[in-house]
C-alpha cells in the first residue's frame, strides 16, 4: 500500500493499518476470522465498487480460518440486503478468490 498511496498521500498506508488492524481488528471481543467474515459482509453489501478490498478480505478471511462455504454462505446472505447484483459481485470476487488458491 505504501508504494501505491504514499505518494499522494505521505503516511497513508501506515494510517490504514494502524487504524483497522492495530485498532478495530484487535479489540477482544470477536476473533480475527468472526471479524474477516463481518468485513466480507459488509464489502459484499456495498456492492461492486468494493470488489478490490472484497477480494483481498475474502484471502484474509481464508487466511483467518473461514471455509469457502462459510464465505459463500455470507455473501449469499448479503443478497437480501445489498440486492441480488452485489450478492453476484461478491460470488464473482470469491470465485476469482478460490481459483487462485488452486
Amino acid at each position: 500500500m505504501m508504494e501505491k498511496y504514499d505518494d499522494l498521500v505521505p503516511g497513508f498506508a501506515e494510517t490504514l493499518i494502524e487504524n483497522a488492524y492495530g485498532r478495530h481488528y484487535a479489540r477482544p471481543g470477536l476473533d480475527l476470522k468472526t471479524r474477516q467474515i463481518a468485513t466480507v459482509a459488509a464489502l459484499t453489501a456495498l456492492g461492486g465498487q468494493t470488489a478490490p478490498q472484497l477480494k483481498a478480505n475474502i484471502q484474509h478471511a481464508r487466511n483467518a480460518g473461514a471455509s469457502q462455504i462459510e464465505l459463500i454462505e455470507v455473501i449469499y446472505q448479503m443478497a437480501i440486503y445489498g440486492g441480488m447484483p452485489a450478492a453476484i459481485n461478491g460470488l464473482n470476487a470469491a470465485r476469482e478468490v478460490f481459483a487462485a488458491e488452486g
